[in-house]
Protein backbone atom coordinates (compact mmCIF):
# COMPACT_ATOMS: atom_id res chain seq x y z
CA UNK A 1 0.00 0.00 0.00
CA UNK A 2 1.34 3.66 -1.11
CA UNK A 3 2.23 6.05 1.85
CA UNK A 4 1.15 9.83 0.93
CA UNK A 5 3.27 11.14 3.98
CA UNK A 6 6.19 10.07 5.74
CA UNK A 7 7.30 11.86 9.41
CA UNK A 8 10.83 11.12 10.09
CA UNK A 9 12.79 11.82 13.30
CA UNK A 10 10.55 14.65 13.59
CA UNK A 11 11.84 17.22 16.67
CA UNK A 12 10.80 20.72 17.74
CA UNK A 13 12.42 22.71 20.09
CA UNK A 14 11.42 26.07 21.51
CA UNK A 15 14.86 27.31 23.60
CA UNK A 16 15.32 24.52 25.74
CA UNK A 17 11.77 22.74 25.95
CA UNK A 18 11.61 19.87 23.47
CA UNK A 19 7.25 20.32 21.90
CA UNK A 20 8.11 17.29 19.41
CA UNK A 21 10.71 14.90 20.05
CA UNK A 22 11.69 12.35 17.52
CA UNK A 23 8.16 11.38 15.85
CA UNK A 24 8.19 8.59 13.22
CA UNK A 25 5.01 7.39 11.22
CA UNK A 26 3.37 6.92 7.87
CA UNK A 27 -0.32 7.73 6.39
CA UNK A 28 -0.86 5.76 3.81
CA UNK A 29 -3.90 6.10 1.29
CA UNK A 30 -7.42 6.14 1.89
CA UNK A 31 -6.47 5.48 5.86
CA UNK A 32 -6.91 7.29 9.04
CA UNK A 33 -4.64 7.67 12.06
CA UNK A 34 -5.60 8.72 14.98
CA UNK A 35 -3.07 10.95 16.72
CA UNK A 36 -4.25 11.09 20.83
CA UNK A 37 -2.55 12.45 23.62
CA UNK A 38 -3.34 14.62 27.27
CA UNK A 39 -2.69 18.36 26.21
CA UNK A 40 0.26 19.88 25.75
CA UNK A 41 1.37 16.72 24.32
CA UNK A 42 2.45 17.57 21.09
CA UNK A 43 -0.26 16.88 18.98
CA UNK A 44 -0.82 20.54 17.81
CA UNK A 45 3.00 21.29 17.43
CA UNK A 46 3.40 18.24 14.98
CA UNK A 47 -0.05 19.21 13.29
CA UNK A 48 1.69 22.66 12.58
CA UNK A 49 4.91 21.39 11.23
CA UNK A 50 3.22 19.24 8.97
CA UNK A 51 1.37 22.67 7.79
CA UNK A 52 3.65 24.04 7.12
CA UNK A 53 3.30 26.71 9.75
CA UNK A 54 5.86 25.75 11.35
CA UNK A 55 9.36 25.04 10.81
CA UNK A 56 10.62 21.87 12.47
CA UNK A 57 14.30 22.11 14.32
CA UNK A 58 15.05 18.34 12.68
CA UNK A 59 13.66 15.08 10.96
CA UNK A 60 12.17 15.20 7.55
CA UNK A 61 8.35 15.40 5.95
CA UNK A 62 7.94 13.73 2.60
CA UNK A 63 4.58 13.78 0.67
CA UNK A 64 4.62 11.30 -1.89
CA UNK A 65 8.20 10.70 -1.39
CA UNK A 66 9.31 15.19 -2.07
CA UNK A 67 10.03 16.92 0.98
CA UNK A 68 7.81 19.34 1.88
CA UNK A 69 8.60 22.63 0.62
CA UNK A 70 5.76 25.44 2.87
CA UNK A 71 6.90 28.08 0.13
CA UNK A 72 5.66 24.97 -3.17
CA UNK A 73 2.29 25.50 -3.68
CA UNK A 74 2.44 22.02 -5.01
CA UNK A 75 2.33 20.74 -1.57
CA UNK A 76 0.33 23.11 0.20
CA UNK A 77 -2.23 22.13 -2.74
CA UNK A 78 -2.03 18.74 -1.84
CA UNK A 79 -3.77 18.95 2.32
CA UNK A 80 -6.16 21.23 3.93
CA UNK A 81 -6.81 21.41 7.74
CA UNK A 82 -10.02 21.46 10.10
CA UNK A 83 -10.09 22.64 13.77
CA UNK A 84 -13.17 24.42 15.72
CA UNK A 85 -10.26 26.30 17.32
CA UNK A 86 -9.51 28.50 13.77
CA UNK A 87 -11.98 30.76 13.18
CA UNK A 88 -12.76 31.72 9.84
CA UNK A 89 -13.61 35.89 8.87
CA UNK A 90 -16.92 35.98 11.32
CA UNK A 91 -18.04 39.24 9.06
CA UNK A 92 -17.96 37.06 5.73
CA UNK A 93 -21.09 35.40 4.72
CA UNK A 94 -20.33 31.22 4.92
CA UNK A 95 -20.81 31.58 0.67
CA UNK A 96 -18.33 34.81 1.01
CA UNK A 97 -15.65 32.32 3.16
CA UNK A 98 -15.97 29.29 0.42
CA UNK A 99 -15.36 31.49 -2.06
CA UNK A 100 -12.08 33.10 -0.81
CA UNK A 101 -10.77 29.84 0.06
CA UNK A 102 -11.73 28.73 -3.68
CA UNK A 103 -9.85 31.10 -5.34
CA UNK A 104 -6.59 30.84 -2.47
CA UNK A 105 -6.42 27.31 -4.18
CA UNK A 106 -7.29 27.99 -7.50
CA UNK A 107 -10.33 25.55 -8.07
CA UNK A 108 -11.39 25.61 -11.63
CA UNK A 109 -14.83 25.39 -11.24
CA UNK A 110 -15.81 26.87 -7.83
CA UNK A 111 -19.52 27.36 -7.91
CA UNK A 112 -19.38 23.92 -9.05
CA UNK A 113 -17.57 22.88 -6.14
CA UNK A 114 -19.06 25.15 -3.37
CA UNK A 115 -22.53 24.02 -4.50
CA UNK A 116 -21.66 19.77 -3.86
CA UNK A 117 -20.29 20.88 -0.40
CA UNK A 118 -23.01 23.09 0.53
CA UNK A 119 -25.19 20.07 -0.42
CA UNK A 120 -23.13 17.40 0.92
CA UNK A 121 -22.99 19.28 4.11
CA UNK A 122 -26.34 20.69 4.64
CA UNK A 123 -25.31 23.98 4.48
CA UNK A 124 -28.34 25.33 2.29
CA UNK A 125 -30.02 27.40 5.21
CA UNK A 126 -26.77 29.21 6.34
CA UNK A 127 -24.73 29.99 3.17
CA UNK A 128 -26.01 33.81 3.52
CA UNK A 129 -25.52 34.23 7.48
CA UNK A 130 -22.04 35.15 8.08
CA UNK A 131 -20.05 32.97 9.93
CA UNK A 132 -20.20 34.85 13.37
CA UNK A 133 -23.66 34.25 13.70
CA UNK A 134 -23.25 30.62 13.39
CA UNK A 135 -23.19 27.87 16.53
CA UNK A 136 -20.41 26.02 17.13
CA UNK A 137 -21.99 22.53 15.15
CA UNK A 138 -23.28 24.88 12.04
CA UNK A 139 -18.93 26.80 12.32
CA UNK A 140 -17.79 23.05 12.06
CA UNK A 141 -19.75 21.87 9.11
CA UNK A 142 -18.36 25.42 7.24
CA UNK A 143 -14.58 24.87 8.41
CA UNK A 144 -15.42 21.09 6.98
CA UNK A 145 -16.34 22.42 4.12
CA UNK A 146 -13.61 24.58 3.84
CA UNK A 147 -11.21 22.14 4.23
CA UNK A 148 -12.75 19.53 1.38
CA UNK A 149 -12.73 22.80 -0.96
CA UNK A 150 -9.49 21.62 -3.15
CA UNK A 151 -10.17 18.04 -2.85
CA UNK A 152 -6.92 17.61 -0.76
CA UNK A 153 -5.07 13.94 -0.53
CA UNK A 154 -4.11 14.91 3.27
CA UNK A 155 -7.13 15.82 5.76
CA UNK A 156 -5.90 17.14 9.04
CA UNK A 157 -8.38 17.49 11.72
CA UNK A 158 -8.26 18.61 15.19
CA UNK A 159 -10.99 17.68 17.51
CA UNK A 160 -13.60 18.34 14.49
CA UNK A 161 -16.45 17.26 16.57
CA UNK A 162 -15.48 19.19 19.81
CA UNK A 163 -18.30 20.68 21.89
CA UNK A 164 -21.08 19.55 19.56
CA UNK A 165 -24.33 17.20 20.44
CA UNK A 166 -24.48 13.68 19.75
CA UNK A 167 -26.84 14.04 16.62
CA UNK A 168 -24.43 16.76 15.00
CA UNK A 169 -21.21 14.57 16.60
CA UNK A 170 -22.54 11.64 14.80
CA UNK A 171 -23.46 13.34 11.14
CA UNK A 172 -19.85 14.69 10.99
CA UNK A 173 -18.26 11.22 11.58
CA UNK A 174 -20.86 9.61 9.11
CA UNK A 175 -19.95 12.50 6.47
CA UNK A 176 -16.37 11.74 7.17
CA UNK A 177 -16.66 7.56 6.94
CA UNK A 178 -18.37 8.35 3.51
CA UNK A 179 -16.38 10.90 2.31
CA UNK A 180 -13.15 8.63 2.47
CA UNK A 181 -15.12 6.15 1.20
CA UNK A 182 -15.75 7.67 -2.23
CA UNK A 183 -12.54 9.89 -2.26
CA UNK A 184 -8.75 9.04 -2.18
CA UNK A 185 -7.68 10.96 0.71
CA UNK A 186 -5.98 9.96 4.05
CA UNK A 187 -6.58 11.54 7.21
CA UNK A 188 -4.90 12.69 10.25
CA UNK A 189 -7.14 12.81 13.45
CA UNK A 190 -6.43 14.51 16.86
CA UNK A 191 -8.92 13.95 18.78
CA UNK A 192 -10.24 13.77 22.81
CA UNK A 193 -13.48 11.61 21.72
CA UNK A 194 -12.11 8.07 22.20
CA UNK A 195 -15.42 6.36 20.44
CA UNK A 196 -14.32 8.89 17.58
CA UNK A 197 -11.10 7.26 17.07
CA UNK A 198 -12.05 3.83 17.46
CA UNK A 199 -14.78 4.48 14.57
CA UNK A 200 -12.97 5.94 12.18
CA UNK A 201 -9.08 5.08 12.61
CA UNK A 202 -7.17 2.39 11.47
CA UNK A 203 -3.62 3.01 13.47
CA UNK A 204 -3.70 4.87 16.46
CA UNK A 205 -0.96 6.76 17.90
CA UNK A 206 -0.26 7.45 21.79
CA UNK A 207 1.79 10.54 22.65
CA UNK A 208 3.32 11.81 26.01
CA UNK A 209 5.67 14.43 26.51
CA UNK A 210 6.24 15.11 22.77
CA UNK A 211 7.05 11.84 21.68
CA UNK A 212 4.87 8.14 20.59
CA UNK A 213 5.10 6.40 23.00
CA UNK A 214 2.61 3.35 21.63
CA UNK A 215 0.40 2.60 18.66
CA UNK A 216 -1.60 0.13 16.88
CA UNK A 217 -5.31 -0.64 15.98
CA UNK A 218 -7.73 0.12 19.06
CA UNK A 219 -8.19 -3.46 19.87
CA UNK A 220 -4.29 -3.69 20.04
CA UNK A 221 -3.90 -1.15 22.52
CA UNK A 222 -7.21 -2.09 24.32
CA UNK A 223 -5.71 -6.01 24.83
CA UNK A 224 -1.93 -4.42 25.17
CA UNK A 225 -3.21 -1.95 27.88
CA UNK A 226 -5.43 -4.76 29.88
CA UNK A 227 -8.22 -2.31 29.63
CA UNK A 228 -11.94 -2.43 28.66
CA UNK A 229 -11.74 0.50 25.82
CA UNK A 230 -9.58 2.88 24.63
CA UNK A 231 -10.64 6.12 26.85
CA UNK A 232 -9.32 3.49 29.59
CA UNK A 233 -5.91 3.50 27.90
CA UNK A 234 -5.70 7.05 27.48
CA UNK A 235 -6.53 7.49 31.15
CA UNK A 236 -3.57 5.35 32.23
CA UNK A 237 -1.12 6.74 30.16
CA UNK A 238 -2.28 10.29 31.45
CA UNK A 239 -2.41 9.43 34.60
CA UNK A 240 1.27 7.25 34.34
CA UNK A 241 2.70 10.71 33.07
CA UNK A 242 1.59 12.13 36.77
CA UNK A 243 2.84 9.16 38.86
CA UNK A 244 6.41 9.41 37.13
Amino acid sequence: MKSILEVTNLKKKFGNFTAVNDVNFSLNEKKTIGLLGPNGCGKTTTIAMLLGLITPTSGSIKIDNEDLNPRDHQFLSKMNFASPYVELPKKLTVMQNLKVYAMMYEIRDPLRKIEELIEKLKLQSLIFKKTGELSSGQRNRISLAKSLINDPQILLLDEPTASLDPDTGDFIRTFIEDYQKNNPISILLASHNMNEVKRLCDHILMMKEGSIIDQGTADQLISKHGRNNLEEVFLKIAREKNEN
